[in-house]
């Protein structure tokens, strides 16, 4: 991608990595640059402090926490689950379906959506923001509560624990982000979204000696390299989607530093370290038990906090002397600097090749489709196809890979046992068709049970009646047995995962089937090239509608399923 002109988003941006990228695309003249930070206050500073280097480019700034919807970008994480209310809508909108009120909800749905950028650099400690809000905490909270209510003694404080660590829970949180960022970005029209990803470990393996004072290796620190492998394997899926922006991320394997090095107040997690003091004739005499808040032995030293010698190394906090000089010694952390990072994220989205995305590395890694398989799997289809044939049955669905496919399988094969061929589909009316697979469902026990069995009801064609068996998919299961039906429901459910006889799904696959010869109208017939994959030969060969390929050609094509990378 030419940057020159352009409108480039960065995610972070007034960070360390963020500001560094951000000077390095200054170069290549872009058009916008939109800067962005959790807080208001650093959002400014960075683009006034950047404008003053660039002032021929536009910059804007935007603030707020990106995995929280837009409402509580300001709110720190402990407000936000202080409160039963915010707790509550958190669940919702991480574990709940995505729909469209959670998504133009989202701060980053609304960042993304607002500033149409071209390219997206995306910069902000994703893994660390997700995992360190720490669910082994959570767990703790919780048992405790558990244990008051098994012993009688409840304070009703279970369900806000319990609240607190659905909240916390890194998955849902991950991939609700990843959704978030896959609608907007496709709304937005963005061309390239490219990740600063983390090991978790600064490069280091699992005997890492840096804890958050559990045992080594650190869960916290696990935790965080999980959800980063995580948010790759998504990225790698999202890479693999069609109609979406290139992806990349550069995941730097070593301590990023340094932004500053100072004598003065010395801050964690934004605030100065308050001074405390405990003398001798005022210390804990250890007994049985340990008080982890304390009774009091200490005094504060009342305006007075510490100052010393550091080195800011941005998002990863001030770290002292010591501290800097061991992780970043020769068999640790080592070191690796904001602006190599920077140099290779510009680099990359100019098209260069750095070696450093990982996202490609995994793509000429991974294991794909091979021809072997390619030329066994017919073998195999002859093979499933004789056994059919031999034991008078037809290997429809067993609901392994949805019930979309499993409803769609089985429509098409009620399609094979009546009107047999594509020609008759689109030739038959919707309304004998309806009726033609109504009287097979009813005529035969055999076709009736191998659908209900696996779950999958059957709606006939008076759109009020519904076979079905103990067990069905759809509608699943979310906390509640009894559901209301809404026509809107039924439309719903049916399109998803039931056999459904009424006239318009007939109109549905009648559609389908035009569309299909539509497709093979404009091709020759007679072509033997290898310009085509579905060609006539492909459909026509079989003397019978083929279920299988075609699912294959639905997913494909009207359900946007189509794989993009061989």
């Amino acid at each position: 991608m030419d940057i020159q002109g352009k409108r480039v988003l960065i995610l972070g941006g007034a960070g360390l990595v963020g500001m560094a990228v951000a000077r390095k695309m200054m170069v290549e003249s872009p058009a916008v640059l939109i800067i962005t930070s959790l807080f208001e206050n650093e959002a400014t500073e960075a683009c006034e402090i950047l404008k003053k280097e660039a002032p021929q480019i536009e910059f804007i700034s935007a603030f707020g926490n990106v995995f929280v919807r837009d409402e509580f970008k300001s709110k720190p994480w402990g407000e936000i689950l202080s409160q039963s209310d915010s707790r509550n809508q958190m669940i919702h909108d991480n574990l709940d379906d995505l729909d469209d009120e959670i998504l133009h909800s989202s701060c980053l749905y609304k960042t993304i959506v607002e500033a149409k950028p071209d390219a997206i650099v995306d910069c902000i400690n994703t893994a660390t923001a997700v995992a360190y809000q720490d669910i082994y905490k959570s767990n703790y909270e919780v048992r405790s509560e558990i244990k008051k209510v098994k012993s009688g003694s409840d304070n009703g404080k279970l369900i806000e624990d319990v609240e607190k660590m659905m909240c916390t829970l890194y998955i849902p949180q991950l991939i609700r982000h990843v959704q978030i960022f896959h609608e907007a970005m496709k709304l937005a029209n963005t061309g390239l979204y490219l990740k600063i990803g983390t090991s978790g470990t600064g490069g280091m393996g699992l005997n890492i000696p840096y804890t958050h004072s559990e045992e080594k290796p650190s869960r916290m620190l696990l935790s965080k390299s999980s959800v980063a492998g995580a948010h790759t394997l998504l990225l790698f899926l999202m890479a693999r989607t069609p109609n979406g922006p290139i992806i990349k991320e550069i995941k730097p394997t070593a301590a990023i530093a340094w932004k500053q090095i100072a004598y003065g107040d010395v801050k964690r997690k934004g605030k100065n370290v308050q001074l405390f003091d405990c003398v001798e004739s005022k210390g804990l005499k250890l007994s049985d038990s340990f008080d982890l808040d304390g009774n009091d032995e200490w005094s504060t030293l009342d305006g007075q906090f510490m100052k010393s010698v550091f080195i800011d190394t941005g998002e990863n906090g001030i770290f002292s002397a010591g501290e800097f000089e061991a992780i970043s010694s020769t068999k640790q952390m080592e070191l690796v600097t904001p602006e190599e990072i920077a140099e290779s994220v510009v680099f990359e989205i100019k098209g260069g090749n750095t070696g450093k995305d990982v996202v490609n590395a995994l793509d000429h890694a991974s294991f794909g489709p091979t021809y072997r398989a390619g030329v066994l799997r017919e073998r195999a289809l002859d093979i499933l196809k004789e056994l059919e044939e031999e034991h008078d049955v037809s290997s429809v669905s067993f609901e392994l890979i949805g019930p979309l496919s499993s409803k769609l399988l089985f429509e098409a094969d009620l399609f094979k046992k009546t009107v047999k061929t594509y020609k008759n589909i689109k030739e038959t009316s919707a309304k004998e068709l309806s009726e033609q697979l109504a009287a097979l469902v009813n005529g035969s026990q055999k076709i009736r049970t191998n659908i209900l069995s696996v779950g999958i009801p059957i709606l006939m064609p008076d759109g009020e009646t519904l076979l079905r068996g103990p067990e069905i998919k759809v509608p699943p299961y979310k906390g509640e047995k009894s559901i209301p039906i809404t026509k809107e429901s039924v439309a719903t459910w049916s399109k998803d995962g039931w056999v459904d006889l009424r006239e318009s799904n007939m109109l549905l696959w009648k559609q389908r089937i035009t569309e299909l010869f539509e497709g093979l109208e404009s091709k020759n017939s007679m072509d033997t090239s290898s310009a085509e994959v579905r060609d006539h030969r492909y459909w026509f060969k079989d003397k019978e509608i083929n279920i299988g390929k075609l699912i294959g050609w639905i997913f494909a094509t009207e359900l946007d399923g189509a794989r993009i990378k061989g």
